[in-house]
């Protein structure tokens, strides 16, 4: 019979041979051939958000800036193109209430659908899934009618509502293979000892699924945040239309300000890094509460 000191010795042994450290250092030196192939894009950009124009447009072309324009971060704010502030205020105020709405409306009925059976349950989920497959630049001309005979046109309600509607359906899918995976003892007892199915929801079943929230927000928020064909038809003022129609502001018949294309692209991944930074410990905390020990 095997003691643990002898598996100890055998896996530290193993560890130690020439094969496996060839083999770790290989799959660090792929682990970071990786990191920058996904980094070096974003550094390129913040590197010429710092030059001027004229540097950009320059032949031979050059990575580093020969003069470092920072004030391209200041006067960007006051471009005549295109209000900036406003857009950035305008896509916060946007995807994060699409993001609100989709969990307010989602998570009940992904619970209801993986804990209930009822009539046509099968068929909604189908439809669920068939509706991702619309997309907003399909509808953009029978929202904007829809709109404007609501009076809803060219306001920032409007957008929240398509924003919301088209991340609804992923939403519910995802959020349901994670409320169906946790185990129907565990509400049965809720019941039992005298909980609700709001109490069920909300107290027992919410802390397991976690992951599945926390996913549905990412993907909410982040598209909700890079939509653009439906809010370039619906909004036309330009303070209320969201970073993703004000870049192309920039872009002219004639000219393009690529420095404040880039500086502005820059400002705009911001918000979703810090996202991603808020929820990391909340998506490895919820993949550790949501097992369940069988």
């Amino acid at each position: 019979m095997k003691t643990r000191n002898d598996s100890w010795w055998k896996r530290h042994t193993e560890e130690s041979t020439p094969g496996h450290k060839a083999h770790t250092g290989l799959r660090i030196f792929g682990g970071i051939v990786v990191f920058f192939l996904f980094v070096f894009p974003y550094v390129i950009m913040l590197l010429t958000s710092l030059k001027s124009r004229g540097e950009i447009l320059g032949i031979p072309a050059t990575y580093i800036p020969r003069n470092w324009r920072f004030d391209n971060y200041v006067s960007m704010w006051s471009t005549p193109e295109t209000p900036v502030g406003d857009n950035l205020v305008s896509t916060l105020i946007i995807a994060a209430c699409s993001t609100l709405l989709v969990l307010v409306v989602a998570t009940p009925a992904a619970y209801y659908t993986a804990r209930f059976k009822f009539p046509g349950r099968g068929v909604f989920l189908a439809c669920i899934l068939l509706t991702q497959m619309l997309q907003p630049a399909v509808l953009v001309a029978g929202l904007f009618r829809e709109f404007l005979s609501l009076g809803l046109h060219d306001t920032l309600f409007a957008m929240v509502l398509v924003n919301a509607a088209f991340n609804l359906t992923f939403a519910t899918w995802m959020m349901h293979a994670f409320f169906a995976s946790v185990p129907q003892e565990i509400s049965e007892a809720a019941e039992i000892d005298g909980c609700n199915h709001f109490i069920t929801l909300f107290r027992i079943n919410l802390p397991l699924v976690w992951p599945g929230i926390v996913t549905a927000v990412i993907y909410t928020f982040v598209a909700a945040w890079n939509e653009f064909a439906a809010s370039l038809v619906i909004l036309s003022s330009p303070g209320k239309q969201p970073l993703s129609v004000a870049l192309t502001k920039f872009v002219g018949q004639y000219a393009t300000s690529w420095q404040y294309v880039f500086s502005v692209s820059v400002i705009a991944i911001i918000p979703v890094l810090i996202l991603f930074a808020l929820v990391e410990k909340r998506l490895i905390g919820g993949l550790t509460a949501g097992a369940v020990k069988g």
